[in-house]
């Protein structure tokens, strides 16, 4: 197929550093599709911590691989063109992608590998599918490598007690109902405004307000142990010590967002043939688990929830709200929404 020519608006920044007005708009050539992508006419992407994290330097000077980046690496839109060697999609589906770590979300067009794009079924928007493949895969992963089945049948033997910490926020809020799918018990911790959220809405058994002495503790209201936890709140600054007071005999930590501290921990626990362990995670998305996430949100089983949404011209005040720490859920820039 003949590469398609022109330009289209763009997010952008040239710099580390800057924050929400570090964000240039800008004119740039539409990408063209190389063998095994496809181009992406785009209708949402969402932001993650990962993007103003790159931005801020936390991977330096391995990414950004060159500015000026357009980030964004989360794609929700349609095909418009096919690379060669490209069977599985055509022009005019509707798909999701992730295009991680060379993002390019944050624009008009983006190009993603078709091996890491899925279709996106009508009863999916594409704002519900553009929440999905960073923070819904990690939730999944965290959970499967704690040790957490998502089998709703399994044995009652086989069902845990589970704490998400950060439980309203983008991979939290995901975690929270995968556990509740598999049948397990589900502790939560959020900030007192989203204790009912994180109940009510998401169906964790109880919640727990950070803000609280129990809540800093991570005391279970109702005594209970983890087998496993889902860590995501990292600027928390949790200390190994909290979880340890909780944990099971055999407890799991997973941590989203590992810092030097946490692999220190992990290379002792090791060392030490500890039972109770902390494992940093690292996700490399697969396409199988996005197709089992969209069918979970198709079915209604899996619930996206958008804390606000941005037109592309107002990409900043997205990229600023997800800074903030305060976003419940998910942070959407929409390229058709209103301006």
């Amino acid at each position: 197929m003949a590469a398609r020519s022109g330009t289209m608006r763009a997010v952008q920044y040239d710099r580390y550093g800057g924050g929400a007005q570090g964000l240039k708009h800008a004119e740039v050539p539409i990408p063209s599709p190389n063998k095994g992508e496809v181009l992406i006419r785009m209708e949402a992407t969402s932001i993650n911590p990962v993007d103003w994290k790159f931005q801020k330097g936390v991977a330096r000077p391995v990414m950004p691989r060159k500015f000026p980046f357009i980030s964004g690496f989360d794609l929700a839109g349609e095909v418009v063109e096919v690379g060669a060697g490209v069977s599985d999609f055509k022009p005019g589906d509707k798909v999701i992608a992730i295009n991680f770590p060379n993002g390019g979300g944050l624009a008009e067009y983006a190009v993603a590998s078709a091996s890491l794009t899925v279709p996106r079924p009508p009863k999916v928007s594409a704002a519900q599918g553009a929440c999905l493949p960073i923070a819904a895969v990690t939730a999944l992963r965290s959970l499967q490598t704690a040790g957490v089945s998502l089998d709703p049948d399994g044995t009652a033997a086989g069902r845990k007690n589970v704490l998400v910490t950060a439980a309203s926020g983008g991979v939290g809020h995901f975690a929270v109902q995968l556990a509740r799918l598999g049948g397990h018990r589900v502790t939560a911790t959020c900030g007192a405004r989203n204790l009912g959220l994180v109940v009510d809405q998401l169906g964790a058994d109880e919640a727990l307000d950070y803000g609280t002495p129990e809540g800093a503790g991570l005391r279970s209201p109702s005594g209970r142990k983890y087998d496993a936890v889902v860590h995501c709140a990292a600027a928390a600054g949790v200390p190994w010590s909290a979880f340890r007071r909780v944990l099971a005999d055999a407890g799991t930590v997973v941590d989203i967002t590992p810092g030097f501290a946490a692999g220190a921990t992990a290379i002792l626990q090791m060392v030490t043939f500890s039972k109770k362990r902390l494992v940093p995670l690292l996700v490399t998305p697969r396409k199988d688990e996005m197709e089992l996430l969209v069918g979970m949100v198709k079915e209604g089983r899996l619930t996206a929830v958008i804390d606000s949404r941005y037109p592309l011209s107002r990409a900043q005040e997205g990229w600023a709200r997800s800074m903030s720490g305060h976003a419940t859920g998910k942070v959407v820039v929409e390229m058709g929404g209103e301006e």
